[in-house]
C-alpha cells in the first residue's frame, strides 16, 4: 500500500495454483504435475485504475530456480537485498494491461514456518512482515512507494482436503510490529486461531486474540469475521467473488486502532462445479 493510502496492490505466484480449475480437474484422475499450472495473479487497487489478472502458463511457459522465477511474460527475482519483479499481464475477460517493475525489500528475513493443519500438510509463514515497495508501472501510469509484507503457503495436498474455510488478516502496529491473525475452520469443522506478533527484531509473539466479530456477508454471500476488541468498519472492498473476499478493515488489536488487509475464503464455494465453470473467464490458460 502507498504511503498515502491512495494505491495498493497485491501480487501472488503460484506454482500448482490452489484456485485453478484446470489444475483440480487435472488432479482427478492422478496426480498432476505442479509446474504445469503456475501463474501470476496480480490486483492493482486505485482510485482510476482498479485491474486485476490472472493467466495460467503450462511448463513450457515458465522456469525456476533458487533465485528466479519466470511465469510467461512476467518474472521475479530475488537479488540478494530485494525481490524485483517484472509484470507484463493482461486481464480477461476484458483486456487492460499491466506492466512494468516492483521492487520489494524486506525490512528483515523471518524464517518462521508453522504448521495450518493438523496433518502438517500445509504451511504458513512470513517471508518478510514488514518491507517497503516501489511500484514502476507503465500502463497504468502509476509511480509510488509504501509499506509491502512478503509471506508464503505451501501444500502438498488438495486445499479442500484439510480446510471449509478461514480469515486471514495482517495490521501494520504502531511500533513496526505486524500482527496476523489465521482463523481456520476444518474439513470436519473444528478449529483454530494463529495469533501472531512479528516485532522488528526478529522475534515472533503469541498474543491472546480478541473475540471474534461476524461481519455482513459480501455482494457474493461470502461469510467473513474478524478478531477485534470493539467495532468493525469496512474501510474499502478490493474484491468480491463467489468464494473469496479481500477487504480493508478498521478495528481495534493490542490496544490499538488498525487498518487490517482481510480476506475470507470459502472452500466450498471453491470447489463448487459451477464456479470452477465460471472461474476460466477471469483466468485463462496458455499452454
Amino acid at each position: 500500500m502507498s504511503d498515502d493510502g491512495k494505491f495498493g496492490l497485491s501480487i501472488i505466484a503460484f506454482v500448482g495454483s490452489v484456485f485453478s480449475p484446470y489444475y483440480a480437474w487435472a488432479n482427478r484422475k492422478t496426480a498432476a504435475d505442479p509446474e504445469n499450472f503456475c501463474a501470476l495473479n496480480v490486483a492493482l487497487y486505485s482510485r482510476h485504475h482498479k485491474r486485476w489478472c490472472m493467466t495460467e502458463r503450462g511448463r513450457k511457459y515458465t522456469t525456476r530456480d533458487a533465485s528466479r522465477f519466470v511465469v510467461g511474460p512476467s518474472q521475479l527475482e530475488w537479488d540478494g537485498t530485494s525481490l524485483n519483479i517484472s509484470v507484463k499481464e493482461i486481464s480477461a475477460p476484458i483486456p487492460h494491461r499491466i506492466t512494468g517493475h516492483i521492487r520489494v525489500e524486506p525490512l528483515r528475513l523471518s524464517k518462521f514456518s508453522t504448521p495450518l493443519d493438523a496433518n502438517s500438510k500445509h504451511h504458513w509463514g512470513p517471508l518478510a512482515p514488514s518491507a517497503r515497495i516501489e511500484v514502476d508501472l507503465a500502463e497504468p501510469g502509476q509511480k509510488w512507494s509504501g509499506t509491502a509484507y512478503l509471506d508464503s503457503n505451501e501444500g502438498v495436498e488438495p486445499i479442500e482436503n484439510a480446510f471449509h474455510e478461514w480469515d486471514w488478516s495482517r495490521s501494520a502496529m504502531r511500533d513496526g510490529s505486524t500482527a496476523v491473525l489465521y482463523d481456520m475452520t476444518y474439513k470436519d469443522r473444528s478449529s483454530s486461531l494463529l495469533s501472531l506478533l512479528f516485532r522488528p527484531d526478529g522475534t515472533v509473539e503469541p498474543f491472546e486474540a480478541p473475540s471474534r466479530k461476524v461481519l455482513p456477508r459480501t455482494g457474493w454471500r461470502v461469510s467473513r469475521g474478524i478478531r477485534s476488541s470493539s467495532s468493525v468498519d469496512i474501510h474499502e472492498q478490493l474484491e468480491d467473488t463467489p468464494f473469496y473476499q479481500r477487504s480493508l478493515l478498521r478495528s481495534e488489536l493490542l490496544g490499538e486502532r488498525v487498518t487490517s488487509f482481510h480476506e475470507s475464503l470459502s472452500i466450498p464455494r471453491l470447489v463448487s462445479p459451477v464456479v470452477r465453470a465460471m472461474l476460466p473467464w477471469r483466468m485463462p490458460r496458455r499452454f
